[in-house]
């Protein structure tokens, strides 16, 4: 029962946190709390019997990325956010990019859907977690079985990559 507990416990810290996120008009608030989802979300790894992959959440992004954000919203001193600035002649407020935007969330629904019915389970693992134990392993079992998801992963990273990079762009900076 207290897995259970702990289980629902995580869950709510990593939704709330994420949901607050957006809702923040203070960056720095915003910060903190995707620090604190990235710390529920090592828990539930943790709770799935994957330390090394809730050690690398921790390490990698609750260290590194958000010692990187915040580094930048120091950086840009924005003590709040200023909608001011979107208004309707923004390139981003066109009726055809929110349309975009649409069929992309529709086809990361679909491709979702695909997977769980594909695996047949969601999220059960019922093999054996003991041959996962090493880090050569998982790198392995990664690149062999995974390599899909792990490069659309990265090509999904890349895109928010370049989103932030067009969206950081000032008009007046060439």
């Amino acid at each position: 029962m207290g897995e259970w507990l702990l289980f629902y416990a995580f869950s709510l810290v990593a939704i709330l946190a994420s949901a607050l996120v957006i809702g923040q008009r203070n960056p720095m608030y915003s910060v903190l709390l995707l620090v604190a989802s990235f710390g529920a979300s090592a828990g539930l790894y943790v709770q799935l019997d994957a330390p090394f992959v809730a050690v690398t959440q921790i390490i990698v992004y609750a260290g590194a990325v958000m010692v990187l954000f915040l580094y930048v919203v120091m950086l840009l001193n924005q003590p709040r956010e200023d909608a001011s600035e979107w208004d309707r002649t923004h390139p981003l407020r066109r009726p055809g990019l929110a349309r975009l935007g649409a069929i992309l969330a529709a086809l990361l629904v679909v491709e979702l859907g695909w997977a769980l019915v594909r695996s047949g389970t969601l999220g059960a693992f019922t093999g054996d977690t003991s041959s996962l134990a090493s880090v050569r392993t998982i790198g392995q079992v990664m690149f062999s079985d995974y390599v899909f998801a792990f490069e659309a992963t990265s090509v999904l990273i890349l895109a928010a990559l370049v989103g932030g990079v067009y969206l950081a762009h000032r008009e007046g900076s060439r």
